[in-house]
């Protein structure tokens, strides 16, 4: 029953004149129940012209969401700065919390109990896309600014924006590291790699089969809202996007989309951009679909217009085929090239060298080792994760079903585990980004995991995190 109202309310917002907005149609709608993304069935210029209309309150509407969940200010830690030294870590828990609770109080209770009683904060749920109806690939503004300053391609959406403040995105540009030459640091000299100046950066840093998969990482192709079909939602006919314009020099700009691996459209839940550092030790790809290896990934989302999951639609758009012995392989090659950021506090081991350490970062490991028992997902030898999927089964606290901005809340379900090498590089946190900070992290995985750290115990948390 719950699914069914979540799929009536999709439905409702669609077709009856999307309520929540206060407009005729939805420029686009789909059916709630269906399989393959139906042909469009209006002209682009009147799918523009309602899109361009309903912007600023499908904007409101999203930001109304964001201020209820989140404290979204800008309250930067006092020197710590992530990898590129730019700009600040951002501090403290942004989640709200329900009225007249503490973290204490819903630490203490049961799962059970904080569904009952509603009082799960609504930052911890699945965060909705900004337009989900639509979906989509949606990218920050520094991002596509630069982009049509150097190639004079425009990935500005006419329909949304970018949705979280900069101060909770990554660095921008962010440094590129790379295994094959770590005494080199930073080699992106402060640029963004685009198809302009790839060459003559890494020109004599990296092979030939490494630049060559570099150029095509870096060759945009179609996808679904930036191609030269009607149903794109960019004013003039794209090229379409490329691999790195979401993960700018192999990190992430926090850009995000919908997953493809979920129907119906109301279902599908908001997956940000992961950063391609340290992919040469990673097994699985893809928050769900646990394909293989990199090349797989390369390849599915290349075949399927990236991250919409659909071939059919893909191939109407002129579907990138590229060629898996060559073309993929040189790709695979650069890809897992790319490398961490440094950590000097840490040993070969993944372990805090207590000679460099503070006392806190110290205990932060303990705690991470022991009693909050991060380490058992988190395996330090393996780069802090351990190439499996998890399912929090999250949906112990909260009632399935409940739709926010047209999303219908339903179980996460099985999720690799990321990294967190370089994690103080990445925020937003979760493979939704619905946590804005480390702190709101920790509070997360606390309440999640049954875990009852006290507050001491999660400052030096944060602490160890930032090391790593």
């Amino acid at each position: 029953m719950r699914r069914q109202s979540a799929l009536l309310a999709f439905c409702g917002s669609a077709f009856a004149g999307a309520t929540v907005l206060g407009f005729g149609a939805l420029s686009d709608p789909l059916p709630p129940d269906v399989t393959y993304r139906p042909l469009p069935t209006m002209p682009f210029s009147e799918v523009r012209k309602i899109d361009e209309a309903q912007k600023d309150a499908v904007m409101r509407r999203q930001r109304s969401l964001l201020e209820r969940r989140y404290d979204l200010s800008d309250k930067p830690m006092d020197n710590v700065m992530m990898s590129g030294g730019m700009k600040p870590v951002q501090d403290g828990v942004r989640v709200k919390l329900p009225e007249g609770t503490t973290w204490e109080d819903l630490a203490a209770m049961t799962p059970a109990e904080i569904k009952d009683r509603n009082l799960l904060p609504e930052g911890f749920l699945p965060l909705p896309h900004v337009k989900q109806a639509t979906g989509g690939q949606v990218f920050p503004a520094h991002q596509i600014d630069e982009i049509h300053a150097r190639e004079a391609r425009d990935l500005r959406r006419f329909d949304v924006d970018f949705d979280l403040p900069d101060n909770l995105t990554p660095e921008f540009p962010p440094p590129i590291f790379l295994t094959t030459h770590p005494e080199l640091g930073d080699v992106s000299r402060g640029q963004l790699l685009t198809i302009k100046n790839f060459y003559e950066l890494m020109n004599g840093i990296i092979t030939p089969v490494q630049m060559e998969g570099l150029r095509l990482l870096l060759t945009p192709f179609p996808q679904e809202e930036f191609n030269q079909t009607e149903d794109r939602k960019v004013a003039d006919q794209s090229t379409g996007v490329a691999c790195l314009d979401c993960h700018a020099n192999f990190h992430t700009n926090a850009a995000f989309h919908l997953t493809p691996d979920v129907r119906p459209q109301a279902d599908r839940f908001r997956l940000d951009t992961t950063s391609l550092r340290g992919l040469f030790n990673q097994q699985i790809h893809g928050s769900k679909r646990s394909l293989r290896s990199v090349e797989d990934f390369t390849e599915f989302e290349q075949r399927t217009a990236y991250f919409n999951g659909d071939h059919v639609s893909a191939t109407r758009k002129g579907v990138n085929l590229p060629d898996r012995p060559n073309q993929v392989a040189m790709m695979a090659q650069m890809q897992n090239i790319i490398d961490f950021p440094p950590a000097p506090k840490l040993d070969p081991f993944g372990r805090l060298d207590p000679a460099r350490a503070t006392p806190q970062e110290l205990a932060g490991e303990k705690v991470f080792m022991g009693k909050g028992r991060c380490a058992e997902c988190h395996v330090p030898q393996t780069e802090f994760m351990d190439n499996n999927m998890h399912d929090l089964k999250l949906e112990r606290f909260y009632r399935i079903g409940q739709v926010f901005n047209d999303f219908a809340a339903m179980p996460d379900g099985p999720i690799k585990t990321f990294t967190l090498r370089g994690i103080k590089d990445s925020p937003p946190y979760m493979h939704d980004g619905r946590l804005m900070t480390l702190a709101d992290t920790v509070e997360f995985f606390n309440l999640v995991l049954g875990v009852k750290l006290t507050g001491q115990e999660k400052k030096d948390l944060v602490s160890y995190l930032l090391t790593l």
